[in-house]
Protein backbone atom coordinates (compact mmCIF):
# COMPACT_ATOMS: atom_id res chain seq x y z
CA UNK A 1 0.00 0.00 0.00
CA UNK A 2 2.97 2.80 1.04
CA UNK A 3 4.50 1.47 -2.28
CA UNK A 4 1.51 2.26 -4.34
CA UNK A 5 1.16 5.59 -2.96
CA UNK A 6 4.72 6.52 -3.38
CA UNK A 7 5.02 5.34 -6.60
CA UNK A 8 1.66 7.19 -7.60
CA UNK A 9 3.06 9.92 -5.96
CA UNK A 10 6.38 10.17 -8.04
CA UNK A 11 4.78 9.05 -11.51
CA UNK A 12 1.74 11.90 -11.27
CA UNK A 13 -0.45 12.17 -14.48
CA UNK A 14 0.48 16.24 -13.84
CA UNK A 15 3.48 17.76 -12.89
CA UNK A 16 4.25 19.68 -9.71
CA UNK A 17 5.25 22.90 -9.85
CA UNK A 18 8.83 24.03 -11.46
CA UNK A 19 10.36 25.65 -8.69
CA UNK A 20 9.59 22.48 -6.23
CA UNK A 21 11.23 20.32 -9.31
CA UNK A 22 14.36 22.89 -9.39
CA UNK A 23 14.55 22.71 -5.28
CA UNK A 24 14.02 18.59 -5.47
CA UNK A 25 17.29 18.50 -8.41
CA UNK A 26 19.02 20.51 -6.53
CA UNK A 27 18.72 18.47 -3.11
CA UNK A 28 19.29 15.41 -4.71
CA UNK A 29 22.36 16.24 -6.65
CA UNK A 30 23.45 17.63 -3.02
CA UNK A 31 22.86 14.58 -1.38
CA UNK A 32 24.54 12.64 -4.01
CA UNK A 33 27.78 14.29 -3.75
CA UNK A 34 27.95 14.27 -0.13
CA UNK A 35 26.81 10.77 -0.37
CA UNK A 36 29.66 9.94 -3.18
CA UNK A 37 31.98 12.00 -1.32
CA UNK A 38 31.48 9.50 1.84
CA UNK A 39 31.67 6.50 0.05
CA UNK A 40 34.71 7.22 -1.96
CA UNK A 41 36.76 7.38 1.23
CA UNK A 42 35.70 4.04 2.32
CA UNK A 43 36.37 2.44 -1.38
CA UNK A 44 37.88 5.14 -3.67
CA UNK A 45 38.85 2.56 -6.27
CA UNK A 46 34.36 2.80 -7.31
CA UNK A 47 33.58 6.47 -8.74
CA UNK A 48 29.83 5.56 -7.74
CA UNK A 49 28.48 7.36 -10.47
CA UNK A 50 25.63 5.17 -10.83
CA UNK A 51 23.82 6.75 -7.69
CA UNK A 52 23.54 10.25 -9.41
CA UNK A 53 21.08 8.05 -11.44
CA UNK A 54 18.54 8.54 -8.62
CA UNK A 55 17.64 12.13 -9.02
CA UNK A 56 17.35 11.73 -12.42
CA UNK A 57 14.72 9.49 -12.38
CA UNK A 58 12.86 11.37 -9.51
CA UNK A 59 12.93 14.16 -11.78
CA UNK A 60 11.92 12.72 -14.79
CA UNK A 61 9.24 11.08 -12.99
CA UNK A 62 8.04 13.88 -11.48
CA UNK A 63 8.83 16.68 -14.48
CA UNK A 64 8.95 17.73 -17.41
CA UNK A 65 11.81 16.21 -19.92
CA UNK A 66 13.56 19.71 -20.42
CA UNK A 67 13.86 19.61 -16.09
CA UNK A 68 15.43 15.94 -16.06
CA UNK A 69 17.90 16.88 -18.77
CA UNK A 70 19.32 19.54 -17.12
CA UNK A 71 19.38 17.74 -13.94
CA UNK A 72 20.74 15.24 -15.99
CA UNK A 73 23.39 17.73 -17.32
CA UNK A 74 24.58 18.79 -13.82
CA UNK A 75 24.87 15.21 -12.33
CA UNK A 76 27.34 14.53 -14.96
CA UNK A 77 29.31 17.81 -14.15
CA UNK A 78 28.98 17.28 -10.23
CA UNK A 79 30.01 14.04 -11.33
CA UNK A 80 33.20 14.24 -13.48
CA UNK A 81 34.71 17.61 -11.16
CA UNK A 82 34.29 16.18 -7.95
CA UNK A 83 34.58 11.92 -8.23
CA UNK A 84 36.88 11.85 -11.76
CA UNK A 85 40.43 11.38 -11.60
CA UNK A 86 40.46 15.04 -13.62
CA UNK A 87 42.21 17.05 -11.12
CA UNK A 88 39.12 19.30 -10.38
CA UNK A 89 38.75 19.75 -14.07
CA UNK A 90 35.20 19.21 -15.72
CA UNK A 91 37.10 17.75 -18.61
CA UNK A 92 37.65 13.78 -18.55
CA UNK A 93 41.14 13.65 -18.64
CA UNK A 94 41.44 9.61 -18.96
CA UNK A 95 40.06 7.49 -20.93
CA UNK A 96 37.78 5.62 -18.29
CA UNK A 97 36.22 8.84 -17.12
CA UNK A 98 35.28 9.37 -20.56
CA UNK A 99 33.99 6.12 -20.67
CA UNK A 100 32.00 6.44 -17.31
CA UNK A 101 30.51 9.85 -18.74
CA UNK A 102 29.52 8.35 -22.44
CA UNK A 103 27.74 5.62 -19.95
CA UNK A 104 26.05 8.05 -18.27
CA UNK A 105 24.40 10.14 -20.16
CA UNK A 106 22.45 8.03 -22.26
CA UNK A 107 21.46 6.15 -19.16
CA UNK A 108 20.09 9.48 -17.56
CA UNK A 109 18.41 10.37 -20.97
CA UNK A 110 16.60 6.63 -21.37
CA UNK A 111 15.67 7.32 -17.81
CA UNK A 112 14.37 10.29 -18.93
CA UNK A 113 12.54 8.90 -21.93
CA UNK A 114 11.36 6.10 -19.61
CA UNK A 115 9.90 8.40 -16.90
CA UNK A 116 8.19 10.06 -19.91
CA UNK A 117 6.73 7.72 -20.75
CA UNK A 118 5.73 6.29 -16.92
CA UNK A 119 4.01 9.89 -16.66
CA UNK A 120 2.31 9.45 -19.82
CA UNK A 121 0.50 6.31 -19.13
CA UNK A 122 -0.04 7.48 -15.52
CA UNK A 123 -2.61 10.66 -17.22
CA UNK A 124 -3.85 7.93 -19.68
CA UNK A 125 -4.83 6.16 -16.67
CA UNK A 126 -6.20 8.81 -14.52
CA UNK A 127 -8.10 10.26 -17.81
CA UNK A 128 -9.83 6.32 -18.13
CA UNK A 129 -10.51 6.50 -14.71
CA UNK A 130 -11.97 9.58 -14.34
CA UNK A 131 -13.91 9.13 -17.27
CA UNK A 132 -14.96 5.49 -15.97
CA UNK A 133 -16.10 7.38 -12.83
CA UNK A 134 -18.10 10.26 -14.60
CA UNK A 135 -19.52 7.30 -16.79
CA UNK A 136 -20.87 5.57 -13.48
CA UNK A 137 -22.02 8.12 -12.29
CA UNK A 138 -24.34 9.58 -14.84
CA UNK A 139 -24.98 6.01 -15.87
CA UNK A 140 -26.69 6.03 -12.10
CA UNK A 141 -28.09 8.96 -12.44
CA UNK A 142 -29.80 7.90 -15.29
CA UNK A 143 -30.51 4.75 -13.61
CA UNK A 144 -32.54 6.95 -10.30
CA UNK A 145 -33.94 8.94 -12.73
CA UNK A 146 -35.56 6.36 -14.80
CA UNK A 147 -36.50 4.51 -11.78
CA UNK A 148 -37.80 7.42 -10.04
CA UNK A 149 -40.14 8.19 -13.82
CA UNK A 150 -41.18 4.49 -13.26
CA UNK A 151 -42.49 4.78 -9.72
CA UNK A 152 -45.00 7.90 -10.54
CA UNK A 153 -45.91 5.87 -14.04
CA UNK A 154 -47.04 3.41 -12.04
CA UNK A 155 -48.92 5.28 -9.76
CA UNK A 156 -50.20 7.22 -12.56
CA UNK A 157 -51.45 3.54 -14.26
CA UNK A 158 -53.20 2.54 -11.14
CA UNK A 159 -55.37 5.54 -11.63
CA UNK A 160 -54.09 6.67 -8.26
CA UNK A 161 -56.00 10.06 -7.18
CA UNK A 162 -54.42 13.29 -8.26
CA UNK A 163 -54.18 14.15 -4.55
CA UNK A 164 -51.20 11.49 -4.15
CA UNK A 165 -49.72 11.80 -7.71
CA UNK A 166 -48.43 15.61 -6.83
CA UNK A 167 -46.46 15.13 -4.03
CA UNK A 168 -45.51 11.55 -5.40
CA UNK A 169 -44.33 13.28 -8.32
CA UNK A 170 -42.73 16.07 -6.42
CA UNK A 171 -40.57 14.34 -4.20
CA UNK A 172 -39.43 11.43 -6.88
CA UNK A 173 -38.16 14.35 -9.32
CA UNK A 174 -36.32 15.49 -5.84
CA UNK A 175 -34.60 11.99 -5.54
CA UNK A 176 -33.71 12.06 -9.17
CA UNK A 177 -32.16 14.58 -9.86
CA UNK A 178 -30.43 15.32 -6.53
CA UNK A 179 -32.54 18.86 -6.04
CA UNK A 180 -34.00 19.50 -2.86
CA UNK A 181 -36.49 22.19 -3.78
CA UNK A 182 -39.33 21.60 -6.19
CA UNK A 183 -42.87 22.55 -6.64
CA UNK A 184 -45.65 21.85 -8.63
CA UNK A 185 -47.90 24.70 -9.90
CA UNK A 186 -50.95 25.89 -11.74
CA UNK A 187 -52.36 28.56 -13.39
CA UNK A 188 -55.37 29.98 -11.94
CA UNK A 189 -55.11 33.05 -14.10
CA UNK A 190 -53.04 34.94 -16.44
CA UNK A 191 -51.64 37.33 -13.16
CA UNK A 192 -51.84 34.98 -10.49
CA UNK A 193 -50.80 30.73 -9.83
CA UNK A 194 -51.13 28.52 -6.85
CA UNK A 195 -49.27 25.85 -5.37
CA UNK A 196 -50.51 22.15 -5.37
CA UNK A 197 -47.29 20.18 -3.94
CA UNK A 198 -43.89 21.52 -3.23
CA UNK A 199 -40.69 20.16 -1.08
CA UNK A 200 -37.51 21.78 0.15
CA UNK A 201 -33.95 20.25 1.99
CA UNK A 202 -35.76 19.85 5.14
CA UNK A 203 -38.77 17.27 3.30
CA UNK A 204 -41.37 20.10 4.17
CA UNK A 205 -42.45 23.12 2.84
CA UNK A 206 -41.31 26.84 2.94
CA UNK A 207 -43.87 27.51 0.46
CA UNK A 208 -47.22 26.12 1.56
CA UNK A 209 -49.93 24.28 -0.12
CA UNK A 210 -52.37 26.58 -1.77
CA UNK A 211 -50.14 29.98 -1.47
CA UNK A 212 -50.46 32.10 -4.11
CA UNK A 213 -48.11 33.39 -6.54
CA UNK A 214 -47.98 36.33 -8.85
CA UNK A 215 -46.77 36.33 -12.28
CA UNK A 216 -45.48 39.65 -12.38
CA UNK A 217 -41.62 40.28 -13.05
CA UNK A 218 -39.18 37.88 -13.60
CA UNK A 219 -39.50 34.53 -12.93
CA UNK A 220 -39.81 30.51 -14.54
CA UNK A 221 -43.68 30.21 -14.23
CA UNK A 222 -44.20 33.83 -16.18
CA UNK A 223 -41.91 32.30 -18.72
CA UNK A 224 -43.42 29.34 -19.08
CA UNK A 225 -46.87 30.80 -19.15
CA UNK A 226 -45.43 33.39 -22.12
CA UNK A 227 -43.97 30.71 -24.31
CA UNK A 228 -45.44 27.43 -23.29
CA UNK A 229 -42.01 25.90 -23.26
CA UNK A 230 -39.26 25.06 -20.63
CA UNK A 231 -37.90 27.74 -19.37
CA UNK A 232 -35.27 28.80 -16.95
CA UNK A 233 -33.84 31.76 -14.71
CA UNK A 234 -29.99 31.07 -14.21
CA UNK A 235 -29.82 34.33 -11.17
CA UNK A 236 -32.18 35.59 -9.82
CA UNK A 237 -29.54 38.69 -8.78
CA UNK A 238 -31.47 41.53 -9.90
CA UNK A 239 -34.75 39.90 -10.83
CA UNK A 240 -38.03 41.89 -10.43
CA UNK A 241 -41.10 41.44 -9.62
CA UNK A 242 -42.59 40.24 -6.02
CA UNK A 243 -42.09 36.35 -6.65
CA UNK A 244 -38.82 36.87 -7.55
CA UNK A 245 -38.13 38.38 -4.42
CA UNK A 246 -40.04 35.72 -2.48
CA UNK A 247 -37.75 33.25 -4.17
CA UNK A 248 -34.83 35.35 -3.18
CA UNK A 249 -36.14 35.09 0.72
CA UNK A 250 -35.58 31.92 0.80
CA UNK A 251 -32.55 31.50 -0.49
CA UNK A 252 -32.75 30.10 -4.16
CA UNK A 253 -30.39 31.61 -6.77
CA UNK A 254 -31.64 29.76 -9.97
CA UNK A 255 -34.57 27.72 -11.32
CA UNK A 256 -35.68 25.49 -13.82
CA UNK A 257 -39.18 24.46 -15.15
CA UNK A 258 -41.31 22.32 -17.84
CA UNK A 259 -44.85 23.22 -18.76
CA UNK A 260 -47.73 20.75 -17.80
CA UNK A 261 -49.73 20.24 -20.84
CA UNK A 262 -53.46 18.29 -20.77
CA UNK A 263 -54.88 18.05 -23.63
CA UNK A 264 -53.11 20.56 -25.58
CA UNK A 265 -53.57 23.22 -22.90
CA UNK A 266 -50.91 24.66 -20.72
CA UNK A 267 -52.31 23.83 -17.70
CA UNK A 268 -49.44 24.48 -15.00
CA UNK A 269 -45.49 24.28 -14.13
CA UNK A 270 -43.13 22.01 -12.44
CA UNK A 271 -40.13 23.87 -11.14
CA UNK A 272 -37.31 23.24 -9.21
CA UNK A 273 -35.45 25.75 -7.43
CA UNK A 274 -30.94 25.66 -6.45
CA UNK A 275 -29.31 27.77 -4.13
CA UNK A 276 -25.99 27.10 -5.21
CA UNK A 277 -24.07 30.10 -7.78
CA UNK A 278 -23.75 27.72 -10.72
CA UNK A 279 -26.66 27.47 -12.87
CA UNK A 280 -28.36 23.82 -13.30
CA UNK A 281 -26.83 21.57 -16.09
CA UNK A 282 -28.48 22.39 -19.63
CA UNK A 283 -30.30 18.55 -19.48
CA UNK A 284 -32.83 19.84 -16.61
CA UNK A 285 -35.16 20.79 -18.74
CA UNK A 286 -35.74 17.47 -20.08
CA UNK A 287 -35.73 15.73 -16.98
CA UNK A 288 -38.32 17.93 -15.14
CA UNK A 289 -40.57 17.87 -18.91
CA UNK A 290 -40.60 13.76 -18.28
CA UNK A 291 -41.81 14.04 -14.81
CA UNK A 292 -44.27 16.58 -15.88
CA UNK A 293 -45.70 14.65 -19.22
CA UNK A 294 -46.58 12.08 -16.27
CA UNK A 295 -48.08 14.55 -13.97
CA UNK A 296 -50.08 15.74 -17.57
CA UNK A 297 -51.20 12.24 -17.73
CA UNK A 298 -52.48 11.78 -14.34
CA UNK A 299 -54.62 14.78 -14.60
CA UNK A 300 -55.83 13.55 -18.06
CA UNK A 301 -56.71 10.07 -17.07
CA UNK A 302 -58.46 11.71 -13.34
CA UNK A 303 -60.54 13.89 -15.57
CA UNK A 304 -61.33 11.12 -18.24
CA UNK A 305 -62.12 8.75 -15.27
CA UNK A 306 -64.66 11.50 -13.44
CA UNK A 307 -66.34 12.91 -16.79
CA UNK A 308 -66.92 8.51 -17.90
CA UNK A 309 -68.23 7.75 -13.81
CA UNK A 310 -70.53 11.20 -14.59
CA UNK A 311 -71.40 9.61 -17.92
CA UNK A 312 -72.23 5.85 -16.16
CA UNK A 313 -74.08 8.17 -13.36
CA UNK A 314 -76.05 9.68 -15.75
CA UNK A 315 -77.27 6.23 -18.24
CA UNK A 316 -77.99 5.01 -14.67
CA UNK A 317 -79.74 7.57 -13.46
CA UNK A 318 -81.90 7.86 -16.66
CA UNK A 319 -82.31 3.96 -16.91
CA UNK A 320 -83.88 3.73 -13.70
CA UNK A 321 -86.06 7.05 -14.05
CA UNK A 322 -87.09 5.46 -16.94
CA UNK A 323 -88.20 2.03 -15.31
CA UNK A 324 -90.18 4.14 -12.69
CA UNK A 325 -92.40 5.56 -15.20
CA UNK A 326 -92.98 2.39 -16.70
CA UNK A 327 -93.56 0.93 -13.47
CA UNK A 328 -95.93 3.61 -12.75
CA UNK A 329 -97.53 3.43 -16.37
CA UNK A 330 -98.29 -0.27 -15.67
CA UNK A 331 -99.65 0.27 -12.10
CA UNK A 332 -102.46 2.82 -13.25
CA UNK A 333 -102.82 1.96 -16.74
CA UNK A 334 -102.73 -1.94 -17.96
CA UNK A 335 -102.75 -3.26 -14.16
CA UNK A 336 -105.93 -0.95 -13.22
CA UNK A 337 -107.87 -1.66 -17.05
CA UNK A 338 -107.35 -5.32 -16.04
CA UNK A 339 -108.57 -5.10 -12.17
CA UNK A 340 -111.82 -3.09 -13.41
CA UNK A 341 -112.45 -5.13 -16.24
CA UNK A 342 -112.36 -8.31 -14.00
CA UNK A 343 -114.85 -7.00 -12.31
CA UNK A 344 -116.67 -6.41 -15.02
CA UNK A 345 -117.16 -9.85 -15.92
CA UNK A 346 -117.53 -11.06 -12.43
CA UNK A 347 -120.63 -9.00 -12.64
CA UNK A 348 -121.88 -10.42 -15.55
CA UNK A 349 -121.45 -13.79 -14.14
CA UNK A 350 -123.36 -13.35 -11.27
CA UNK A 351 -126.29 -11.53 -13.58
CA UNK A 352 -126.24 -14.53 -16.01
CA UNK A 353 -129.61 -16.90 -15.48
CA UNK A 354 -128.90 -20.42 -13.34
CA UNK A 355 -129.38 -22.54 -16.73
CA UNK A 356 -126.54 -20.97 -18.13
CA UNK A 357 -123.69 -22.72 -16.58
CA UNK A 358 -121.33 -23.58 -18.95
CA UNK A 359 -121.91 -19.99 -20.28
CA UNK A 360 -120.74 -18.76 -16.37
CA UNK A 361 -118.16 -21.47 -15.80
CA UNK A 362 -116.06 -19.53 -19.06
CA UNK A 363 -116.43 -16.41 -17.87
CA UNK A 364 -115.45 -17.25 -14.24
CA UNK A 365 -111.86 -19.15 -16.52
CA UNK A 366 -111.72 -15.67 -18.43
CA UNK A 367 -111.92 -14.08 -15.03
CA UNK A 368 -109.26 -15.61 -13.71
CA UNK A 369 -106.93 -15.99 -16.22
CA UNK A 370 -107.06 -11.91 -15.98
CA UNK A 371 -106.22 -12.25 -12.67
CA UNK A 372 -103.58 -14.33 -13.53
CA UNK A 373 -102.39 -11.99 -15.97
CA UNK A 374 -102.64 -9.09 -13.58
CA UNK A 375 -100.38 -11.22 -10.89
CA UNK A 376 -98.12 -11.15 -13.64
CA UNK A 377 -97.58 -7.54 -14.48
CA UNK A 378 -97.01 -6.96 -10.82
CA UNK A 379 -94.38 -9.34 -10.76
CA UNK A 380 -93.01 -7.50 -13.88
CA UNK A 381 -93.47 -4.04 -12.01
CA UNK A 382 -91.94 -5.32 -8.99
CA UNK A 383 -88.63 -6.05 -10.98
CA UNK A 384 -89.04 -2.83 -12.76
CA UNK A 385 -89.35 -1.08 -10.16
CA UNK A 386 -90.09 -2.00 -6.42
CA UNK A 387 -92.45 -0.04 -5.21
CA UNK A 388 -91.85 -0.89 -1.65
CA UNK A 389 -88.58 0.57 -1.94
CA UNK A 390 -89.97 4.35 -3.08
CA UNK A 391 -92.49 3.89 -0.13
CA UNK A 392 -90.48 2.34 2.37
CA UNK A 393 -86.72 2.97 1.67
CA UNK A 394 -83.87 0.64 1.63
CA UNK A 395 -84.17 -1.16 5.19
CA UNK A 396 -87.99 -2.44 4.33
CA UNK A 397 -87.46 -3.36 0.43
CA UNK A 398 -84.29 -5.63 1.61
CA UNK A 399 -86.51 -7.34 4.29
CA UNK A 400 -89.26 -7.63 1.60
CA UNK A 401 -86.47 -9.48 -0.63
CA UNK A 402 -85.79 -11.65 2.51
CA UNK A 403 -89.73 -13.24 3.29
CA UNK A 404 -89.48 -13.91 -0.62
CA UNK A 405 -86.15 -15.71 -0.84
CA UNK A 406 -86.31 -19.31 -0.83
CA UNK A 407 -83.24 -19.64 0.88
CA UNK A 408 -83.45 -19.05 4.54
CA UNK A 409 -81.82 -15.03 4.90
CA UNK A 410 -80.51 -13.56 8.25
CA UNK A 411 -80.34 -10.20 8.49
CA UNK A 412 -78.48 -7.17 10.12
CA UNK A 413 -79.54 -4.03 8.96
CA UNK A 414 -78.43 -0.42 10.24
CA UNK A 415 -80.03 1.53 7.70
CA UNK A 416 -81.95 4.28 10.07
CA UNK A 417 -82.88 6.79 7.12
CA UNK A 418 -83.55 7.55 3.36
CA UNK A 419 -80.54 7.33 1.16
CA UNK A 420 -80.07 8.80 -1.95
CA UNK A 421 -82.77 6.98 -4.59
CA UNK A 422 -79.28 5.85 -6.64
CA UNK A 423 -78.17 4.60 -3.81
CA UNK A 424 -81.03 2.59 -2.56
CA UNK A 425 -81.64 1.03 -5.99
CA UNK A 426 -78.41 0.05 -6.59
CA UNK A 427 -77.98 -1.74 -3.02
CA UNK A 428 -81.40 -3.12 -3.73
CA UNK A 429 -80.70 -4.84 -7.08
CA UNK A 430 -77.42 -5.90 -5.73
CA UNK A 431 -79.15 -8.27 -2.69
CA UNK A 432 -81.94 -8.91 -5.56
CA UNK A 433 -79.03 -10.36 -7.53
CA UNK A 434 -77.29 -11.81 -4.80
CA UNK A 435 -80.19 -14.23 -3.47
CA UNK A 436 -81.30 -15.00 -6.37
CA UNK A 437 -77.56 -16.60 -7.43
CA UNK A 438 -77.37 -18.12 -4.19
CA UNK A 439 -80.86 -19.99 -4.91
CA UNK A 440 -80.05 -20.76 -8.34
CA UNK A 441 -76.59 -21.97 -8.44
CA UNK A 442 -75.13 -21.65 -5.34
CA UNK A 443 -76.81 -24.46 -3.65
CA UNK A 444 -76.77 -22.13 -0.59
CA UNK A 445 -78.57 -23.60 2.87
CA UNK A 446 -77.93 -19.89 4.00
CA UNK A 447 -77.98 -16.39 3.08
CA UNK A 448 -76.51 -13.25 5.29
CA UNK A 449 -77.08 -9.80 4.54
CA UNK A 450 -75.54 -6.81 6.60
CA UNK A 451 -76.12 -3.02 5.64
CA UNK A 452 -74.57 -0.65 7.67
CA UNK A 453 -75.32 3.15 6.52
CA UNK A 454 -72.93 5.99 7.87
CA UNK A 455 -73.03 9.96 7.34
CA UNK A 456 -70.88 9.13 4.50
CA UNK A 457 -71.17 5.28 3.00
CA UNK A 458 -73.48 2.37 2.20
CA UNK A 459 -71.35 -1.01 3.65
CA UNK A 460 -73.49 -4.08 2.49
CA UNK A 461 -72.46 -7.41 2.76
CA UNK A 462 -74.08 -10.46 1.01
CA UNK A 463 -72.88 -14.28 2.12
CA UNK A 464 -73.49 -17.48 1.43
CA UNK A 465 -72.57 -21.17 1.91
CA UNK A 466 -72.75 -22.01 -1.10
CA UNK A 467 -70.56 -23.70 -3.88
CA UNK A 468 -68.45 -20.94 -4.67
CA UNK A 469 -66.88 -19.63 -7.88
CA UNK A 470 -69.27 -16.95 -8.80
CA UNK A 471 -67.44 -14.49 -11.18
CA UNK A 472 -68.08 -10.97 -12.31
CA UNK A 473 -68.26 -11.89 -16.14
CA UNK A 474 -69.14 -14.81 -18.69
CA UNK A 475 -72.89 -13.48 -19.09
CA UNK A 476 -73.47 -12.90 -15.17
CA UNK A 477 -75.42 -10.70 -13.71
CA UNK A 478 -72.92 -9.30 -11.22
CA UNK A 479 -71.02 -7.26 -14.14
CA UNK A 480 -74.06 -5.25 -14.26
CA UNK A 481 -74.54 -4.72 -10.44
CA UNK A 482 -70.34 -3.97 -10.74
CA UNK A 483 -71.26 -1.45 -13.45
CA UNK A 484 -74.14 0.14 -11.53
CA UNK A 485 -72.32 0.69 -8.50
CA UNK A 486 -69.43 2.08 -9.85
CA UNK A 487 -70.89 4.73 -11.66
CA UNK A 488 -72.02 5.95 -8.12
CA UNK A 489 -67.91 6.01 -7.69
CA UNK A 490 -68.51 3.02 -5.76
CA UNK A 491 -66.27 -0.62 -5.05
CA UNK A 492 -67.99 -4.06 -5.59
CA UNK A 493 -66.05 -6.76 -4.79
CA UNK A 494 -66.68 -10.70 -5.25
CA UNK A 495 -65.10 -13.10 -3.30
CA UNK A 496 -66.05 -16.58 -4.15
CA UNK A 497 -63.54 -19.29 -3.94
CA UNK A 498 -64.60 -22.80 -4.80
CA UNK A 499 -66.81 -24.67 -2.13
CA UNK A 500 -66.13 -22.06 -0.01
CA UNK A 501 -69.23 -19.78 -0.41
CA UNK A 502 -69.40 -16.35 -2.07
CA UNK A 503 -69.49 -13.17 -0.47
CA UNK A 504 -70.11 -9.45 -2.20
CA UNK A 505 -68.76 -6.57 -0.62
CA UNK A 506 -70.29 -2.88 -1.57
CA UNK A 507 -69.22 0.56 -0.45
CA UNK A 508 -71.04 3.59 -1.98
CA UNK A 509 -70.27 6.61 -1.29
CA UNK A 510 -73.24 8.82 -0.07
CA UNK A 511 -71.82 12.36 -0.16
CA UNK A 512 -72.29 14.25 -3.46
CA UNK A 513 -75.57 12.52 -4.30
Amino acid sequence: MLRARLLAFVVRPTAPPLWLGIVVAAVFITAETLLVHRLKQIAPENPFGALFLLGVLVVSAGWGFRLAVATSLASVLVYVYFHLETSRSFIPMHARDALAVVIFLPVALLANLLAGQARLRAAESEQRRREAEASHAATSALAEQQAALRRVATLVARGVDQSEVYPAAVAELSRGLGIYNVALLRYETEEALVILATLDENGSSKMPIGERLSLDGDNVAAKILSTGAPARIDSFDGAAGRTAERIRQLGMRSAVGAPVIVDGRLWGALVIASSQNEPMPGDTEAHIGDFADLIAIAISNAATRAELTASRARIVTAADQARRRFERDLHDGAQQRIVSLGLELRAVEAAMPAEQQQLRRQLSDVVDGLVGVGTELREISRGIHPAILSKGGLGPAIKTLARRSPVPVELDLNVDSRLPESVEVAAYYVVAEALTNAAKHAQASAVRVCAVATHDELQLSISDDGIGGAVAGAGSGLIGLKDRVEALAGRLRISSPARSGTTLTVVVPLQGE
